[in-house]
């Protein structure tokens, strides 16, 4: 199996649904160094991920994204209209990338963060680990293909 991912995004922001109804997106505006990576060295098109609606009641998985296109320069950087703006990042050598999503799948119900904690078999998923804030993660193969079951079966216990 290739490499898996979670992405998370405030529901009232931008949803599943709204992926869903957009087909496709950029996933612009990420501002951490460690998220910036992962989505400039590790990612790749095709790739699976989780979409992940946080402060959101409940906050939770809600469905699935496929990676389509990697390595892009993230505009909002240059926009000083854009909540995103970098005054430090140029053109010539842009600070900030981005991943482009497509839609794969709503999950008829979002598998909340209680039910993802009280799975003994995802203690050591990172969402789940104190302090773990990382808006964009890799998840495990095993982990991923668990909480698969959970979204398809229905998340409750």
């Amino acid at each position: 199996m290739s490499r898996c991912w979670l992405l998370k995004s405030e529901g009232e922001v931008y949803s599943i649904d709204d992926l869903a109804r957009d087909g496709q997106t950029p996933w612009e505006g990420v501002r951490n160094y460690e998220a910036r990576n992962l989505m400039r060295d590790a990612m790749r098109p095709g790739e699976l991920a989780f979409f992940y609606h946080s402060n959101s009641k409940p906050s939770g998985i809600a469905g699935l994204a496929k990676i389509v296109r990697v390595g892009l320069t993230d505009p909002t950087q240059f926009d000083k209209k854009s909540d995103f703006y970098d005054p430090t990042s140029t053109r010539a050598a842009p600070r900030w990338q981005m991943v482009e999503l497509a839609f794969v799948e709503r999950f008829a119900a979002v598998v909340p963060l209680e039910r993802l904690k009280a799975e003994k078999a995802l203690a050591k998923m990172p969402l789940l680990q104190k302090g773990s804030r990382l808006s964009v993660q890799p998840v495990d193969p095993a982990h991923f293909a668990h909480i698969l079951k959970l979204a398809r079966l229905g998340s409750s216990p």
